[in-house]
C-alpha cells in the first residue's frame, strides 16, 4: 500500500512521479493548458482525492470501474500496482495523448528513452564484441545475464537510491544454468514480457536473434505496452526505432549491431520473431486477473520469460509474502513454465532461504530496492 510508512512504495509517489512530471515538462514543448494540467496532476498527488479518468478515452469504462473502487481516496491511500498504473494513464490524459490534435500519440518520455539510448549503444557493442570465440552455451548465459542487469536503468524511480553501476551486484537466485538448459534442448516457444527500452531492450533483442538464429528457439514473441508506461517501458515503436538504430552504427566495431538488427528484421518478416501489444500490459490488473486472450497466447508458449520488477510484482499480486514462500506456491496460478528476469527494486520476494532475508536487511538496509540484487528464477 502507498500508505505504509517509510516504504519505497510511498516514496514513489510523494517523490517519483513528481519527478516524472517535471522531466515531462521539461522534455516537451507543452502549450499553456497542458502545462496547467500537469502542476494540477502534481497537487492532486500531494494532497487531493484521486480523481477520475477522461470518460472520452479509450479504455475509459474499465479506468472508472478501477478507480471507483478508491472513490475518495487519497493517493497515500491505495494499493501501490493501482496508485502507479493509473498515474500513468492519467499523465497521458493529461497531455493530451488520447485526444485528436498536435499531440496524439506523443509518447511524453520520448526524449528520455532517445537519450537513454543513446547511452547504451557503446556498452551494448562492447558487450557484443565480448562475446567472440565463447560457447554457445556461455553466451547464452551472458546475453540471460545482460537482460537481467539492463532491467537496472529504469527511469520511473531515477533518482530514488537505484545504483547506475551496481557496485556488489548479486544474484540471490541464479537458475541460470537451468535457463540454458532448457532453452538448448527443447527448443521452446518462448514468450518474453518485456519492460524497458534502452539498454534493456537491446540485449532482449540479442537474445532473440541469438535463439531464433541458433535454432534454440522456434518462435519469440515480445509481449510490449501497448501505449507510455513507467516512463521508460517499451513499446512496439521503440523496437522498430532500435532496430533501425542498430543499422545505421557505422565503422568496424558497428558490423555486428547491423547484422543483428537485419536478422531481426527478417525473423520479423517470416514469423519467427512477433510483437504484441495488449491493453493488460499497461493496466493496473495483476496477473491473477488477466483476460482470457492474453491467458490463450501465453498457453502456446513451451516458457515464458517475465522481465523486470513490475511484472514481478504483478506475479506476486503486488503483495507482502513471506520471503520464504516457493514461487512454485504463489504463482501456481501461472499458465504455463517461466522464468523471471528481475532486478529487485520493490519491497517485496519470495523463494529464500530461512534467514536469508534477514541477512540482507543486516547487510544493506535498501537491499530490496536498489537495484544491487537481482533473481534469475526457473518455475518449470
Amino acid at each position: 500500500m502507498t500508505s505504509e510508512p517509510d516504504s519505497f512504495a510511498r516514496r514513489t509517489i510523494t517523490e517519483g512521479k513528481p519527478r516524472n512530471i517535471e522531466a515531462a515538462l521539461r522534455d516537451n514543448d507543452y502549450p499553456p493548458e497542458i502545462i496547467a494540467a500537469l502542476h494540477a496532476l502534481r497537487r492532486e498527488l500531494a494532497s487531493e482525492p484521486i480523481r477520475p479518468p477522461d470518460p472520452t478515452a479509450p479504455g475509459a469504462d474499465f479506468w472508472h470501474a478501477q478507480w471507483a473502487r478508491y472513490r475518495g481516496r487519497t493517493w497515500l491511500e491505495v494499493p501501490w500496482y493501482f496508485a502507479e498504473a493509473y498515474f500513468y494513464r492519467r499523465l497521458l490524459e493529461t497531455v493530451g495523448y488520447f485526444r485528436p490534435g498536435p499531440w496524439q500519440g506523443r509518447d511524453p518520455f520520448a526524449a528520455q528513452k532517445e537519450r537513454m539510448l543513446e547511452e547504451a549503444i557503446a556498452p551494448f557493442a562492447a558487450s557484443l564484441a565480448a562475446l567472440e570465440g565463447q560457447t554457445e552455451d556461455e553466451i547464452a548465459a551472458a546475453l540471460i545475464h545482460g537482460c537481467l542487469w539492463g532491467n537496472r536503468a529504469d527511469l520511473s524511480n531515477w533518482g530514488m537510491g537505484l545504483s547506475r553501476d551496481a557496485p556488489g551486484q548479486a544474484l540471490l537466485i541464479d537458475h541460470t544454468p537451468r535457463l540454458v538448459a532448457l532453452l538448448r534442448e527443447h527448443h521452446p516457444v518462448v514468450h518474453i514480457i518485456a519492460d524497458n527500452a534502452g539498454l534493456e531492450l537491446l540485449f532482449d533483442l540479442a537474445l532473440t536473434d541469438f535463439l531464433v538464429s541458433r535454432g534454440w528457439a522456434r518462435q519469440i514473441t515480445l509481449h510490449l505496452k501497448a501505449d507510455p508506461f513507467f516512463v521508460s517501458d517499451a513499446l512496439p515503436r521503440d523496437v522498430h526505432h532500435t532496430l533501425e538504430r542498430l543499422s545505421h552504427e557505422k565503422g568496424e566495431p558497428a558490423a555486428r549491431s547491423n547484422a543483428l538488427s537485419t536478422r531481426l528484421r527478417h525473423a520479423l518478416d517470416d514469423g519467427r520473431f512477433i510483437l504484441s501489444a495488449h491493453p493488460l500490459w499497461n493496466s493496473c490488473l495483476t496477473f491473477h486477473d488477466m483476460p482470457p486472450d492474453v491467458r490463450t497466447s501465453l498457453e502456446l508458449a513451451d516458457l515464458v520469460l517475465l522481465k523486470g520488477d513490475a511484472n514481478y510484482r504483478r506475479l506476486l499480486g503486488d503483495r507482502h509474502w513471506p520471503p520464504t514462500t516457493r514461487l512454485e506456491e504463489a504463482a501456481a496460478y501461472f499458465p504455463r513454465p517461466f522464468a523471471v528476469l528481475r532486478t529487485m527494486k520493490a519491497e517485496l520476494i519470495v523463494g529464500l532461504e530461512p534467514g536469508q532475508a534477514e541477512a540482507l536487511s543486516a547487510e544493506d538496509p535498501q537491499w530490496m530496492v536498489n537495484g544491487r540484487r537481482g533473481i534469475i528464477q526457473v518455475v518449470p
